[in-house]
């Protein structure tokens, strides 16, 4: 009798003791950290596909038909202004101005024996008028000669870096045909497309200090050169809704090249804005919601609405004030009007280590 009370008294000791550690772990698992959202000061960055184009860009062509004596330049390399870059056999053009040469040297021999017959009342002065019009007739033909001589070779018209060669040397040309192109990369106009609602709020806020925009290159770095939005185009592309954006950029280094891509990033400001993470935010559908949680532990789904998004977190802009409490983790064991333990703790505490904000 003795043996079974203490075997009674030994069971429900055991018994309790697993009870409340039931309990225990039933309250460790309802205990869900929760957290107020921050109210900063903070720069949003809009981000835009972009096309980078140098400002001066041309296609040099062959003006004359003929064979291409010789190619002066390399490609990829910088040709100052004016530097010989592709000679065409001159020949037949050198032969033609010696031609128009010696006859407009017999006009003017003409011409000046004429002066002397009209100052002595020999000939007329229609007769003259007809001896000068022929030696000035003789002159034009020289400059058409040497104009077609000088086509034959091919200046730089502005110092730039030359691209690709579509000739070699010996190729016989016609004319218009293309031989390279010409890029001047001190300044690159960067373009991108702009939706109509950022648009409107771009042109109805931004400052001068706002003009300023950075471009990302695709290898994830920020061209060390600001940029500054200089040209908004004149009309919107109806099938996108979208306007062009110029932006330029000086390249003293030579860093950016035409045809580039990357993206340009606008600077938003935001003052006293309501920051939340983002893994405290689930989605229904198209919609945004979070777990707040009232004094009591009870949760209560709520729909908000963001403006921006900064790394892990979100820019609310309607659903939620400052003084209400969050669910942070546990979003998915949860449901509406559950009651939780809140563990609460700082925002700072929870963005630790994370460089979010922009002083």
């Amino acid at each position: 009798m003795k043996k079974q009370i203490i075997y009674g008294i030994i069971f429900g000791s055991l018994l309790f003791q697993s009870c409340k550690k039931e309990h225990e772990k039933e309250h460790e698992t309802n205990s869900f950290t929760v957290v107020q959202p921050a109210v900063k000061d903070t720069i949003l960055y809009k981000e835009y596909v972009a096309q980078i184009k140098a400002h001066k860009h041309i296609e040099l062509r062959a003006i004359e038909k003929g064979y291409l004596e010789k190619i002066s330049v390399d490609e990829g390399s910088l040709v100052q202004k004016g530097a010989i870059m592709f000679t065409t056999l001159p020949s037949i053009y050198q032969a033609e101005l010696n031609r128009s040469s010696s006859e407009a040297k017999v006009a003017e021999i003409e011409y000046l024996n004429a002066k002397n017959l009209f100052k002595e009342n020999i000939i007329s002065q229609n007769e003259l008028s007809l001896f000068e019009a022929e030696y000035g007739k003789a002159k034009a033909e020289v400059s058409l000669s040497q104009t077609h001589l000088n086509f034959t070779t091919v200046r730089a018209p502005f110092t730039g870096i030359m691209d690709r060669l579509l000739v070699r040397e010996g190729s016989l040309l016609d004319e218009g045909e293309i031989l390279t192109s010409l890029s001047d990369n001190s300044l690159m106009w960067v373009y991108f497309n702009v939706p109509e609602a950022e648009y409107l709020n771009y042109i109805s806020h931004t400052n001068a200090q706002e003009k300023q925009v950075q471009i990302q290159l695709a290898n994830g770095a920020i061209f060390e050169e600001l940029g500054s939005v200089e040209t908004i185009l004149g009309e919107f592309d109806n099938t996108t809704g979208t306007i062009g954006f110029r932006a330029d950029f000086k390249n003293p280094k030579g860093i950016l090249r035409h045809g580039e891509t990357g993206t340009v990033k606008i600077a938003v400001p935001y003052t006293q804005a309501l920051l939340i993470p983002q893994k405290a935010t689930f989605q229904i559908l198209d919609k945004t919601y979070v777990f707040v949680v009232d004094k009591s532990g009870q949760v209560a789904q709520r729909e908000i609405t963001t403006s921006g998004e900064l790394p892990d977190l979100f820019i609310v802009d309607k659903g939620l004030s400052a003084s209400e409490t969050i669910l942070v983790e546990g979003i998915r064991m949860v449901r509406n009007k559950d009651i939780i333990h809140p563990k609460k703790i700082s925002f700072e505490e929870l963005v630790k280590g994370l460089d979010l904000f922009s002083e």
